[in-house]
């Protein structure tokens, strides 16, 4: 694949995926455009159903975006598309200008910096906390490095710099499995820290939280913006209002309306869908 942005860029490209697998030793992605993200005309039908119709989103480096709407709007898709587990039909989604992110597999894409949290915490509970990081540490992942290699200074202060980013410092010899279901969440997050990604795509964070363990989380997420870009795709309104920034409402597979918390729910097509009014 050439990697010239006149010629192959993500602006304004309607195509069709390859199929194509990318070498892993990609290059960093080129963010002069100081757009980080670009999905764009991306079309996905399940049975003649399109989940996602003509989406087109463009993500800026460092930036919070908030993505709501009602279930079946597209969000799920949308990150599947993004991360590899789903190919589209038509479109084209970028990282930064030269990374074609179609032509990639899921690892690969994780490799390049894109890292993923589910909605449902996946930790290792019978392993400590430091152990966990330790095991999505960005190194070689082979069973006989994971048993007997030993942590350099680096790689442990990485470690505890996390765990002071994710405010679980005192529980990094406790295991995993012991932790509430707010600090496994974050756990999870410090789990993708550890792989040192650019973009965060962080899915209903806040489910099942308790108020204090939400409001440690909006802070969390806030905190990352910047060296990291977060998009949070997220239910619960009040949790939306206190981190957006911009905010991205979808409706059946596209931009319904985009802009601060204010503009989208004053927007009369968003009160009408996605507001109940």
């Amino acid at each position: 694949m050439s990697t010239s942005p006149a010629t192959t860029g993500p602006i304004g490209l309607r195509t069709k995926p390859t199929g194509k697998r990318r070498s892993t030793n990609a290059p960093s992605p080129d963010l002069s455009h100081n757009i980080i993200l670009y999905v764009e005309g991306v079309t996905k039908s399940f049975d003649g159903f399109k989940a996602l119709n003509d989406l087109s989103l463009y993500i800026e480096t460092g930036e919070l975006r908030c993505v709501i709407g009602p279930n079946g709007a597209g969000k799920t898709t949308m990150m599947d598309v993004i991360t590899g587990k789903t190919t589209p039909d038509t479109g084209s989604v970028w990282f930064g200008q030269t990374i074609d992110l179609l032509g990639m597999s899921e690892p690969e894409i994780a490799q390049a910096g894109i890292g993923r949290k589910f909605q449902k915490p996946t930790v290792f509970p019978e392993h400590s906390v430091f152990e966990n990081l330790e095991l999505a540490m960005a190194c070689d992942k082979s069973v006989w490095k994971i048993l007997f290699a030993k942590l350099n200074a680096v790689q442990r202060e990485r470690i505890d710099e996390v765990l002071g980013i994710i405010g679980l410092k005192d529980h990094r010899f406790g295991k995993a499995g012991a932790l509430s279901h707010g600090q496994k969440q974050w756990l999870e997050i410090g789990m993708l820290l550890m792989q040192d990604p650019l973009v965060l795509l962080v899915d209903e964070p806040v489910a099942g939280m308790t108020p204090q363990e939400t409001e440690r989380t909006a802070e969390l997420l806030v905190s990352l913006a910047g060296k990291h870009s977060v998009v949070v795709v997220e239910h619960d309104m009040n949790f939306v209002r206190s981190i957006a920034r911009k905010v991205t409402v979808l409706h059946e597979g596209h931009v319904l309306a985009e802009g601060t918390m204010d503009e989208v729910q004053n927007d009369p097509q968003v009160k009408r869908v996605y507001l109940g009014e």
